[in-house]
């Protein structure tokens, strides 16, 4: 069970507003990565909190991530595609309409370039009843193939232990699972890695301690789990809190991605999403594959 052993509270700071609802931050060369959902675009961010378009996405951003020529990739909801971005467009990259038994999700790029993504595993949106799911993996080669199955609502992800863990959230069991991870990418051995008691996990992500700041969706929190189930450090950004990323140029700022209105609000497409910044102690795992661009760029 979740263990309540005094966190440490931080104060977290506005450091970008104006959306409508983020998800998938990721830092990657000096700026925030991050889909704004239900406004179908993906943007970056600077250090300064100033903003630039990098393209529309028609179905509904959610994970990015990089290739190891470092081009950007994101999840394309609705039609269940993994698409990359170069030079400004689009194009499939993956393509998960047969084999995704719901919208796609958040997704993680490991060192080698596999690509891990879920999805919600039912018509989320139509009001079906909830199903278990999978976790796909993307090998560097295109070939696609089922990680891990049996979750629910697979959704934020993170790889620790010098590569031998990915934890992955499920949001509707209020937990983190962890699993035993090959060289090769394979998942195997699911394990209970913390109950988060009535909390919702959505994004994720690992520092270099191994613990895993989680965005607790429906009670506005992020914290800092460690395996057991043990709370370090938390922060109240809001209402909901839909993702987590930590980056900064030395890796110790979190970036929170919340959403600041009630749930009417966000039915109604009010811009109340916004991004927080706390400053923490231990440094972010990196979230992008070895580049092999020789410099390249990141499309």
């Amino acid at each position: 069970m979740l263990t309540i052993n005094a966190p440490r509270e931080h104060q977290p700071t506005l450091w970008a507003e104006d959306f409508i609802f983020l998800e998938g931050p990721r830092w990657h060369n000096d700026r925030l990565w991050v889909s704004d959902v239900f406004d179908k675009k993906l943007f970056t961010l600077h250090p300064d909190g100033s903003r630039t378009l990098e393209c529309e996405v028609p179905h509904r951003p959610s994970g990015i991530g990089f290739l190891r020529d470092g081009s950007a990739i994101v999840a394309s909801m609705q039609d269940r595609k993994i698409m990359r971005l170069l030079d400004a467009e689009l194009s499939v990259h993956a393509d998960f309409s047969e084999l995704a038994s719901g919208d796609l999700n958040d997704m993680l790029v490991d060192d080698e370039g596999r690509i891990y993504v879920g999805n919600f595993g039912y018509d989320f949106h139509g009001g079906a009843p909830k199903a278990l799911t999978n976790v796909h993996m993307v090998e560097p080669d295109g070939a696609i193939r089922v990680a891990a199955s049996g979750l629910e609502f697979p959704n934020g992800m993170a790889i620790i232990s010098g590569g031998r863990t990915l934890v992955v959230a499920e949001t509707w069991a209020c937990r983190l699972t962890a699993f035993n991870r090959a060289p090769d990418g394979s998942l195997s051995k699911p394990r209970l890695f913390a109950d988060l008691g009535n909390r919702q996990p959505d994004g994720i992500c690992a520092d270099t301690a191994d613990g895993i700041w989680v965005a607790s969706y429906n009670t506005g929190e992020v914290i800092r789990v460690l395996e057991g189930g043990d709370v370090t450090d938390r922060a109240l950004c809001g209402r909901h809190v839909s993702a987590c990323q930590l980056g900064g140029s030395d890796g110790r700022t979190l970036f929170c991605c919340a959403y600041v209105g009630t749930d009417e609000d966000l039915e109604a497409g009010k811009r109340l999403g916004a991004i927080f910044t706390v400053s923490v102690d231990t440094p972010g795992c990196s979230v992008a594959p070895k580049d092999v661009s020789h410099g390249s760029g990141e499309g």
